[in-house]
């Protein structure tokens, strides 16, 4: 069993070859290869302290979460609940009763565009997002757009990835019913500067939803500082499992949502004649909730946070700095996505190689990385191309590991040489 990693200062320095070995996966081999692990950005792997908590949940503590007065009931409703209340703290969220349980973004940008949208958003009005966008923060809106009459507007983003913020002001007026913009784009890599968006928006009294899958695993969050009004996280993008996430919303709003979903523990009491909703967030988690993924998501932020989030981003931006010197050093690399500020994400194409050719040469030398248009295809036709290679970097991956990808890359230009 895995220990805890021992809390550092915050100007410590990562230990990563003892991190790695708390990630059992990373010690396999690929194709009689080591494993090198650089597609983070879709799913990243787990630690050993999250493995045991999800098994420890099922072992020791298995029942149903709020319904009984049983022992194993109310021990699995205690650990729930207190991963709740480390996602409140992680996200700096004013009240417990803010965060939601969900299935990840994906389902909390629905959430939001099915009863924030639902319930304000009329004929006419206008949702303004930006061209850097995942699809899940694309398609809802577009879906809500269908069915209520609103408008779609996006702010474009500028050669090297970045939104262009007097395009963006542009689109507020007065229809604008609401913002909806990545924090850290999954395809770029642009850390988008929400300290400058944000209140452009909220000082219309336009509310703000983050999509923040990308930048729980690499940056501090604080929601309140941000001022936003919605903000979302993944499990799985933060070293968790699979089909968890978490929103935030702000307390203001709390009472005003309609329920997402009806069925069991979202109820006061029920009727024939008339249903009487709980209190959130209760009345958003219809049915049997995903338990052991929110314990596990509650453990994987204890992990990271105990490596300490700044000497994450140090690394992580040490990290990326050696990546895009070392792919410079092919001539054929073109990079997408050069944005003044950036995540742990290198997104390029190889010149006369075709991107899935690319990842599956790679894959038989034990390098994963992500080939395709990485459910951004408005950012591929920004930069005239069908997809990218993406490497994507976590706290554990090393300039070894950098080191292969390129010496990789040098085997597949030789290959279509």
């Amino acid at each position: 069993m895995s220990v805890m990693p021992t809390p550092r200062t915050p100007t410590a320095a990562l230990d990563v070859d003892r991190i790695r070995t708390d990630f059992p996966i990373l010690s396999r081999e690929m194709s009689g290869r080591p494993l090198v692990y650089l597609d983070n950005a879709a799913t990243a792997q787990k630690p050993q302290a999250v493995l045991d908590a999800v098994a420890g949940y099922y072992r020791g503590h298995n029942a149903n979460v709020h319904r009984g007065v049983h022992t194993l009931s109310m021990e699995a409703t205690d650990a729930y609940e207190a991963a709740r209340r480390k996602i409140q703290s992680h996200l700096g969220a004013e009240r417990v009763e803010s965060i939601v349980f969900l299935r990840g973004t994906t389902e909390a940008v629905n959430f939001v565009a099915q009863t924030y949208g639902r319930s304000r958003i009329t004929a006419g009005d206008e949702i303004v997002i930006s061209a850097m966008e995942h699809h899940s923060n694309i398609v809802p809106w577009q879906l809500l757009c269908e069915q209520v009459g609103a408008v779609l507007k996006v702010a474009p983003i500028d050669d090297n990835g970045d939104i262009i913020v007097e395009q963006y002001e542009k689109l507020l007026g007065e229809r604008t019913r609401l913002v909806a913009l990545a924090h850290i784009s999954n395809a770029l890599g642009t850390i988008n500067p929400l300290d400058t968006l944000v209140p452009l928006a909220r000082r219309r009294g336009i509310p703000v939803l983050i999509d923040g899958a990308q930048a729980a695993p690499h940056t501090a969050i604080d929601v309140r500082a941000l001022d936003c009004d919605f903000y979302t996280i993944s499990g799985h993008k933060v070293f968790a499992p699979t089909g968890i996430g978490a929103l935030y919303i702000r307390p203001e709003w709390l009472d005003k949502l309609p329920p997402y979903q009806g069925g069991g523990e979202m109820i006061r009491s029920v009727t024939f004649e008339k249903t009487e909703y709980a209190p959130a967030p209760a009345r958003f988690e219809a049915g049997t909730p995903n338990i052991a993924g929110a314990i596990g998501l509650g453990a994987a932020l204890d992990y990271i946070n105990a490596l300490g989030l700044d000497a994450i981003e140090r690394y992580e931006h040490d990290l990326l700095d050696y990546g895009t010197a070392q792919l410079a050093t092919l001539p054929q690399v073109r990079m997408i996505g050069t944005a003044r500020r950036k995540a742990s994400v290198l997104s390029f194409e190889l010149q006369g190689v075709h991107p899935h050719d690319v990842g599956t040469i790679l894959d038989q030398q034990g390098i994963a990385i992500r080939t395709g248009h990485h459910c951004a295809q408005p950012v591929m036709d920004r930069f005239g191309v069908p997809a990218t290679c993406r490497a994507s970097l976590a706290f554990y991956n090393t300039r070894a590991e950098i080191d292969a990808l390129v010496a990789g890359l040098r085997k597949v230009l030789e290959l279509f040489a």
